[in-house]
């Protein structure tokens, strides 16, 4: 597999799970937030240059329910809505929706505030609070025209801002939501939500430097979050630079926070960079990692380490599969890493008996095993014994996926016996099927030999 190909499917793996759920734990962290709810109840003030005009009466009312909004919401509401008009000030609505909004019950807030915006359109903060609610209800397109219309009017502070960037990445927008975040980040530059949210949305955009840079600050700050070392891996996969998540990886371990996966994926850096005792070492962690993790990934790492030729640490980590499952491993798991086993002491130079019978077991379980077939072909190949060879070949060319391997391994028994003539015909069905050019460079030599032989 091309490298690139290969980094981009470690991203993928490691970004798996990192989506919405973690989202919705942004947003009830920022609601938590003391300095987000302490402005909340501040904004209960009147800035009258640029919002509704209450009179006299209504300022006396304002300041009679000041106290109770302070430890007794309840009896403010009750107060307000008894003094309360039709025509009343929008001030007053968006007073009710603040104490309604306080209470959590933001079907009634959102009422409240509508009213607000309905009798005083230029009223920015009902129009922040309308984006807030429908934020916190996953309501983002309202959302983003809420917060947009208060930014409009003048205002913004960082909350909205970085509403508005979480409000943009669930669309998903996320060149709209980097710009929210830097306003909020600018606003706020401590607030880690913030700094997350950005380095999410420049990661989706693959501005993998930024996010990286980005990343550098979250980890200084907080060295124990296995969250931001992983997706700086991703980062560092996106840039091409292996190694460096491999580091991330590590540390992951180091933290004791790696899983099954992060240390599949790290095991697979290793092996596409040829450094074979480090993959072993990183898979044999893995299937520690988590006893109850399907066998597939394990098999298929131990299986690809055999095919870089890695026999010795292929070798450990099928040790450690049976070490782990040997007691509750399925049949056809059972068989998939026999086959393997076989095929590392075939290409140890291991063709005893013993690797034979464990084949011929595999073949009787299953006749239709095609690798089990073709193993018991090059193992009696190896042994000199051409006609048991060809019986296996034979069989394995019935199976689709197999003939073409098939034909050819048999034509090659037939060439070592001398029998150009009848390896031709076995040659050009495989050409037929799946045509290569050195399967075609051996069929003109085979033939030439036929030729000559007549």
């Amino acid at each position: 597999m091309p490298a690139p190909t290969l980094l981009s499917c470690l991203a993928a793996m490691l970004l798996a799970g990192a989506g919405r759920a973690q989202g919705q734990g942004d947003v009830a962290a920022i609601w938590n937030d003391p300095v987000f709810q302490k402005q909340f109840i501040a904004g209960y003030g009147i800035n009258a240059d640029i919002e509704p005009r209450v009179t006299p009466d209504e300022v006396a009312l304002l300041e009679k329910i000041r106290p109770l909004m302070a430890d007794d919401l309840p009896k403010a509401e009750a107060t307000l809505r008894k003094q309360m008009k039709p025509d009343c000030s929008a001030i007053l609505d968006f007073t009710l929706g603040g104490i309604q909004f306080q209470q959590d019950r933001m079907v009634e807030a959102l009422d409240s505030y509508q009213k607000a915006v309905a009798k005083f359109p230029s009223f920015r903060r009902a129009w922040r609070n309308l984006g807030l609610i429908h934020v916190h209800d996953g309501r983002y397109d309202q959302a983003i025209s809420a917060f947009t219309r208060m930014i409009e009017l003048g205002g913004g502070d960082a909350y909205s801002f970085g509403l508005l960037g979480f409000a943009y990445a669930s669309r998903p927008d996320y060149q709209a939501a980097e710009a929210a975040y830097r306003n909020a980040l600018l606003l706020q530059p401590e607030n880690t939500e913030w700094r997350l949210g950005l380095t999410r949305c420049v990661f989706r955009q693959e501005k993998f430097e930024d996010a990286a840079a980005l990343l550098d600050g979250l980890i200084e700050r907080y060295p124990d979050k296995t969250d931001f070392w992983l997706l700086q891996a991703q980062t560092f996969l996106g840039m091409q630079q292996p190694l460096r998540a491999a580091e991330n990886l590590e540390a992951v371990d180091r933290l004791g926070q790696a899983s099954a996966d992060s240390l599949h994926t790290l095991g697979d850096i290793y092996l596409s960079e040829n450094l074979m005792d480090l993959a072993a070492s990183a898979y044999r962690r893995a299937v520690d990692a988590d006893a109850s993790q399907p066998l597939a990934r394990p098999l298929r790492a131990a299986e690809a380490l055999a095919a870089r030729g890695a026999l010795t640490q292929a070798r450990q980590v099928a040790a450690r599969v049976h070490e782990v499952w040997d007691q509750r491993m399925e049949e056809a798991d059972r068989r998939r890493l026999l086959k393997l086993e076989a095929r590392l002491s075939m290409a140890e130079g291991d063709d005893s008996a013993g690797t034979a019978a464990v084949l011929a077991e595999i073949v009787q379980l299953d006749p239709l095993d095609g690798e089990a077939l073709m193993l018991l072909g090059q193992h009696y190949a190896r042994l000199d014994e051409p006609d048991r060879a060809i019986f296996y070949y034979e069989r394995a060319a019935s199976l689709e996926a197999f003939e073409v391997n098939a034909r050819i391994r048999h034509a090659q028994v037939l060439v070592s016996m001398g029998r150009h003539g009848d390896a031709v015909p076995l040659l050009r069905r495989a050409q037929e099927v799946r045509p290569r050019d050195d399967v075609a460079r051996y069929l003109e030599q085979v033939e030439r030999m036929a030729r000559a032989q007549r």
